[in-house]
């Protein structure tokens, strides 16, 4: 059994000593042996499969234990820390989340979703929002773009929350929440989904 802690560093938030503290704790008081940190910086916006949380999860294996600081810190969208869960559920691997006391041994990844993921979007929720909000404004702002709403007939910001929206869909997320995570009304996502459907 290999432990491993992964810890993702944006350029907003460069301190990892309590977190690594943190994790450190955790593995003693569970007895989870020596703790391997994969540690990386970059910003939220880059997909987990692009980046060394990809790769560490390719690697891993049955048995082994992943443990992270927050969920938060997993990936940019609920979607994407839904796929993570439930790789580490198929591939065997515990995974460990310390601020919200989470972890993925349910008897199944449903289980896991419907028991313990709606609960855990209403505290990563604001935090998960808020983080990427900052990074892609600092990212977009450093490179000279233009902020603001696309122009055009027929554009929709929610465009480029589509892939999002479709597998929150799919997962059975309240269309509330969805709204929330993709900073718009719920009036909004509705005639987005109904434009969707027509197309």
């Amino acid at each position: 059994m290999a432990t491993k802690a992964f810890i993702r560093v944006s350029t907003l938030l460069q301190d990892t000593e309590k977190n690594k503290i943190d994790i450190l704790q955790f593995a003693n008081r569970m007895k989870l042996g020596n703790v391997e940190f994969v540690e990386e910086h970059c910003s939220g916006t880059k997909n987990y499969k692009e980046r060394k949380l990809g790769a560490l999860l390719d690697t891993m294996q049955a048995g082994d234990v992943l443990i992270v600081p927050e969920l938060s810190r997993i990936a940019r969208s609920i979607t994407q820390i839904l796929e993570v869960i439930k790789i580490t559920k198929d591939k065997g691997i515990t995974l460990y989340s310390l601020k919200e006391n989470f972890n993925n041994t349910e008897d199944s990844i449903t289980a896991t979703v419907t028991s313990t993921i709606f609960a855990l979007v209403a505290q990563i929720e604001r935090e998960l929002i808020s983080l990427r909000t900052r990074e892609a404004l600092h990212a977009r702002r450093s490179q000279g773009v233009k902020l603001g709403r696309p122009k055009g007939k027929g554009k929709s910001k929610l465009d480029e929350h589509k892939e999002d929206i479709l597998r929150m869909l799919s997962y059975g997320v309240p269309k509330t929440l969805i709204a929330k995570q993709c900073n718009t009304s719920v009036g909004n996502l509705y005639n987005f989904i109904a434009r969707l459907k027509e197309a």
